[in-house]
């Protein structure tokens, strides 16, 4: 017999088919309006249909989709260009995905050693609560069992140590290790921040002990927290950097960044892709750029941070039954709540909002980058209310 779908049956898929998005705002088949609070898991940076992004991916696929690596690729130019001008790097490498682009600064920093004589030198060291992307390596590299259960053995190189112990971190760190992979902000593992404090402790045992320090910008870049990438709150930088996600607005789109010395060991030949950085593709992240750079944006982002936390603050203060706490910068914000995250996500998605669950019993919340203080007021006030009924049903329960 037939399944009822042809799809893999890899996704708990909720039961909305949406046709049309405009900004913050998702139309589903049936005609409902829904308040978009999880941009396709920080993806859509500039909400919906964002018109500057839809006529460059236009005026592009009436020129040229694709050509390969084989050639050269203006808007890559283009794009890397303005990258590694607004940040640590020197060099860029495009991929199409979050998984790729951490694949690719695995191997960037793997071959850096390789190429200095010390191919012995090939352990990453990450963190608990990590989650790094899908392939056979990066699962391992986050390390989460419920990821790698049923893969086979898990690909070799990967130290993990807990979230928040620098012993442990300092004891891991050995003449066998290239690397320390890091997210400035958890988004899987919980919206949980790594405090600037540490980040700074971690460019300074990486700069003692000649070990590379990658971070995982793919969910926390590109605007998300208030600053272009959120490892800039901290004052140092990365070596590696993977980003994705609300690079390209929408479009796949990932790129690996790093600087000139520790990308000197990909020469031609060690790496690789044959979609990675296609014109359509950077068509729309210079497109992306265009806007995320524009002067007072990512102020804008910080003011609507700030909106947004004042509100989340009050509705804990009111529903201490319901939300046990508010996490994250930015607009990458997390509640950690006293019922089942399952239930605030379902209560949202009643009341017409779109969340996103997290690990440790946390609710993403990831509005597109251009919401207005209006609509955060909207999305605060149906916050308030689910939050409102949970805390009456438990209240009903107990009596």
């Amino acid at each position: 017999m037939a399944p009822a779908s042809p799809l893999f049956e890899t996704y708990n898929r909720a039961p909305l088919r949406f046709e049309r998005g405009d900004g913050v705002w998702l139309t589903s088949e049936d005609g409902k309006r829904y308040l978009d609070f999880a941009a396709g898991i920080a993806v859509n940076s500039l909400g919906h249909s964002h018109p500057h992004l839809v006529a460059a991916l236009k005026e592009q696929a009436d020129k040229l989709w694709h050509l390969s690596n084989l050639y050269e690729i203006p808007g890559q130019e283009r794009l890397a260009r303005r990258l590694t001008e607004a940040t640590f790097a020197d060099r860029a490498f495009f991929t199409n995905s979050g998984a790729e682009a951490l694949e690719c600064a695995i191997k960037t920093a793997r071959r850096y050693h390789h190429a200095r004589g010390q191919g012995e030198r090939f352990r990453i060291v990450t963190f608990e609560g990590a989650f790094h992307g899908r392939t056979l390596a990066t699962i391992a590299a986050g390390g989460q069992p419920k990821y790698l259960e049923g893969f086979g053995p898990k690909v070799e190189g990967f130290d993990q140590v807990p979230f928040d112990d620098w012993a442990a971190l300092e004891a891991a760190v050995t003449e066998d290790t290239a690397a320390i992979l890091i997210e400035p902000v958890q988004g899987e593992g919980g919206v949980r921040p790594v405090p600037d404090e540490r980040l700074r402790q971690l460019r300074a045992l990486c700069d003692e002990t000649g070990t590379l320090l990658i971070f995982d910008e793919v969910q926390s870049g590109v605007g998300r927290t208030g600053k272009l990438f959120a490892h800039e709150w901290s004052g140092i930088s990365p070596d590696i950097m993977a980003v994705a996600k609300g690079i390209g607005g929408g479009f796949p789109l990932g790129v690996c960044l790093a600087t000139s010395e520790a990308a000197a060991g990909m020469v031609p030949g060690t790496h690789g892709t044959t979609y990675g950085g296609n014109p359509l593709a950077m068509a729309v992240g210079n497109a992306v750029l265009d806007v995320i750079l524009a002067d007072g944006f990512l102020e804008h982002v910080r003011d609507l941070s700030l909106v947004a936390k004042q509100g989340l603050e009050a509705i804990k203060d009111r529903y201490p039954d319901v939300v046990a706490e508010i996490r994250g910068r930015g607009l990458m914000l997390g509640l950690k709540t006293v019922v089942p995250n399952t239930e605030m996500v379902a209560g949202l998605r009643a009341h017409h909002m779109l969340s996103v669950p997290a690990g440790d019993n946390v609710v993403r919340l990831l509005p597109p980058l251009t919401i207005t203080a209006e609509e955060m007021r909207e999305g605060l006030s149906r916050i308030d209310m689910v939050a409102s009924e949970l805390s009456s049903s438990k209240q009903a329960i107990s009596a």
